[in-house]
């Protein structure tokens, strides 16, 4: 009798704890865009600002959170394929995307812009009117916006891809390419992070970034945004903003 009593109690406690377990969404970042999100090198985890973000939203609104970096130009695919449940991670709002996935409401705005050598000469005229080298990342906006207006417009440059900004940034400075077009606030990082560059001007239409989830997940959709809104309105925010220079 006892042993019955014991079993059942072992079940109940289990069904209870089951219950009362939170629900884990894996968030796809990329690895190397800071400073929204990156893989840290002294601990080896992920971080950013998008990633103390969702973790704070995620505490705040009773679910749990696990990061996972990948490829960005395959990290809507993985979405789709349900390796992922979001992406957290600096990703712009295009009609394209659209296509695809859903995303929450625009969390922050963003301007994109070229990077040349500090003691470059190069204006953005000169790169859309001359035969330089640019780089740019693969699977962003911009890769896609400077392409079409490329094939447009007929423009001279030669288009370089990277797989993420910051090595775009290390074949400007080794004479690789002449200028980098990228988001403001990775080329911000950079000059921060003492690299020799400079933003020489902006281009383009700004973006608003915002977390993609899939078409089906209205729920996920809403819990995200009901957390941004909170954030917002909570002093972490602009600690958030102090802490990764934004």
């Amino acid at each position: 009798m006892k042993k019955l009593l014991a079993f059942a109690l072992l079940a109940v406690f289990a069904l209870s704890t089951q219950a009362f377990a939170k629900k884990t969404y894996v968030n796809g970042i990329d690895p190397n865009y800071p400073p929204f999100a990156y893989v840290d090198e002294k601990t080896g985890k992920p971080a950013g600002f998008d990633v103390d973000s969702m973790n704070w939203i995620a505490k705040t609104m009773g679910f749990a959170v696990e990061h996972k970096p990948m490829a960005w130009d395959g990290i809507i695919p993985a979405l789709l394929a349900k390796q992922i449940d979001m992406v957290a991670s600096g990703m712009s709002i295009t009609d394209k995307r659209r296509q695809q996935v859903d995303f929450s409401d625009p969390y922050w705005h963003v301007s994109r812009v070229f990077l040349v050598k500090k003691d470059s000469a190069i204006t953005p005229e000169d790169i859309l009117s001359k035969p330089v080298k640019l780089g740019v990342q693969r699977g962003t906006s911009e890769a896609e916006a400077i392409k079409s207006e490329q094939k447009e417009k007929g423009y001279t440059f030669e288009l370089r891809a990277y797989d993420s900004a910051p090595l775009a940034v290390e074949d400007l400075l080794n004479g690789r390419i002449d200028a980098a077009l990228m988001d403001s606030l990775p080329a911000k990082n950079a000059i921060a992070t003492g690299r020799d560059v400079k933003i020489c001007g902006t281009h383009g239409v700004p973006d608003d970034f915002g977390v993609a989830v899939r078409k089906e997940d209205a729920e996920l959709k809403k819990l995200i945004n009901e957390g941004y809104k909170k954030l917002m309105a909570d002093p972490y925010w602009e600690e958030l903003q102090k802490k990764y220079g934004q």
